[in-house]
């Protein structure tokens, strides 16, 4: 059977379920960017030398929401972006690209970066696209769904999982926000990436996740990315 790009294959081998999301990828890869940021750390005046200033570098993800005549404006955490210093993008091409950010909201967690289009090379600009995007008022619990960021820096990485749970109450830092829960596998530099429905539409941003610490009460805490 011919299939559209936004089909996937489930097929069964030694009573193990494969699902092929490959054309949902390919389709969707251009659309999602690395996003690498520095910080500046202020390490305190404490004893006889005194203190200082250091630079750290974080990783996080975003995804191509839109654009016009002037900037290419990308969808990300609020976290991936706070107290930067320094952004870069890099795109689909391996090319990285100076970015600001251009608006946020604390609450939501959510960021909007932009860059300046003057300065991105004509073969950049041909290999991105302008993500889609889908409802996630529709989702059920149970759907599949695919996210895919630049898991702990190494570049883009793709996991899939099903819905687990809908408007979740999550406590992050001093809010409350009802979020979408999912098993696929989200680390660092994950968040701002793209969460996708089977059409490849994206329904939402993936941004924290329940981890284990032997300490806890929670030490097996497995596959609760939200």
């Amino acid at each position: 059977i011919k299939l559209k790009h936004t089909d996937s294959i489930t097929t069964k081998s030694e009573g193990v379920y494969i699902t092929d999301v490959s054309d949902i990828v390919d389709e969707v890869m251009p659309s999602i960017v690395a996003i690498t940021s520095k910080t500046i750390i202020s390490s305190g005046n404490f004893g006889p030398f005194g203190g200082g200033n250091y630079t750290t570098e974080g990783a996080g993800s975003g995804v191509i929401i839109a654009e016009d005549d002037d900037e290419i404006y990308i969808l990300t955490n609020y976290h991936v972006v706070e107290n930067t210093t320094e952004l870069s993008v890099k795109f689909i091409d391996d090319e990285s690209y100076d970015a600001k950010i251009k608006g946020v909201s604390e609450r939501k967690d959510i960021a909007v970066v932009s860059l300046d289009r003057s300065k991105i090379k004509t073969t950049t600009l041909n290999s991105i696209k302008i993500a889609t995007i889908g409802n996630s008022d529709e989702l059920k619990v149970g759907n599949g769904i695919i996210a895919i960021g630049n898991a702990l820096g190494y570049g883009q990485s793709v996991t899939t999982g099903v819905v687990s749970a809908l408007n979740r109450e999550v406590s992050t830092d001093d809010y409350v926000q009802e979020m979408i829960q999912i098993d696929a596998a989200i680390n660092g530099g994950n968040s701002g990436g793209a969460l996708l429905n089977s059409k490849g539409e994206v329904v939402g941003i993936n941004t924290l996740k329940y981890s284990s610490n032997s300490s806890s009460s929670q030490a097996s805490v497995e596959g609760m990315g939200f």
